[in-house]
């Protein structure tokens, strides 16, 4: 007998339907002179609004979160909530490598009013699956919200093994996975260990169409940010996401979205503008997707 095995609770799970779908992750605009620029964070959410999204993340990966301070990460949540006045529910990135600073970001965008927090595993410090597991514990038992776990070992060193993602799934308020391995295998593997409900993401851009024909439930994206609807038109996702890549993805979504006129292409250091040929291929593939709607 699996020694995780899930204990069924369909009522914690049953509000969770929403988080399923295209998600976009949302850079964070900079103006001129490196401050917050409000205005752009609120077309960027109009965006995904007028464009149907169930839900939008801010403060993480292509919001450039490791560049924000607390007071900025929560401006930009209780922006984004005032803007999305429940037509669209706001996930906010509140993730460290110190359990005592994710539990502060999560109370903090708690506060701001939330509907959930996206919560990485540990990086830097590569914490056994044990200490990842302490970890998550103590963030699911300092908040009300719906907890999201989020596994990314590129970036982390560590991922979440199958085991330990069972065992968190029995929390009341841990009620998600995003998975940025690339592992096309999980949904399969892991829906028959989970509680029902409980949502299965792709956090993967490149692998993020396959991970939904293979059972999953949706994708969390900065590829989002410029194609929403990736099921119907795979090509131009794979293209956008390729050159995207290029020179750093929250770099070149940047750049992709000034294109468009929504934001201006600023970022914060150690992150710079793409290079010439990354521009290129970015506007390159941003004209083949409006050939493909023609």
């Amino acid at each position: 007998m699996d020694a995780y095995a899930p204990t069924p609770d369909l009522s914690r799970l049953s509000s969770m339907a929403w988080l399923d779908g295209c998600i976009a992750d949302l850079p964070t605009p900079f103006d001129a002179h490196d401050g917050l620029d409000f205005a752009g964070v609120a077309r960027l959410c109009e965006r995904q609004i007028a464009a149907g999204c169930p839900a939008i993340l801010i403060g993480d990966n292509a919001g450039e979160a490791a560049t924000l301070c607390h007071a900025e990460h929560a401006a930009l949540i209780r922006t984004a909530v005032a803007i999305a006045r429940g037509r669209v529910r706001v996930i906010a990135g509140a993730g460290s490598n110190a359990t005592a600073q994710a539990i502060a970001l999560t109370r903090q965008a708690e506060a701001a009013g939330a509907a959930a927090v996206l919560s990485v595993v540990p990086y830097y410090n590569r914490p056994m699956q044990q200490g990842i597991v302490a970890h998550f514990e103590a963030i699911a038992g300092a908040t009300a919200l719906p907890v999201i776990l989020y596994d990314n070992p590129s970036r982390c060193a560590r991922g979440l093994t199958d085991d330990t993602v069972a065992r968190l799934a029995r929390l009341p308020n841990v009620v998600g996975l995003v998975d940025a391995g690339g592992d096309l295998g999980r949904p399969q593997r892991l829906r028959a260990r989970l509680p029902a409900g409980f949502r299965l993401l792709s956090g993967d851009d490149a692998s993020a169409p396959a991970f939904l024909a293979l059972g999953g439930d949706g994708a969390i994206s900065a590829t989002a940010n410029l194609c929403s609807a990736h099921p119907a038109m795979r090509d131009h996702w794979m293209r956008l996401t390729a050159a995207l890549a290029e020179d750093g993805t929250a770099a070149g979504l940047k750049y992709a979205l000034s294109l468009l006129g929504a934001i201006a292409p600023h970022v914060r250091p150690p992150m710079v503008e793409p290079g010439e040929a990354a521009k290129a291929a970015i506007a390159r593939a941003l004209m083949a997707g409006v050939d493909d709607a023609r």
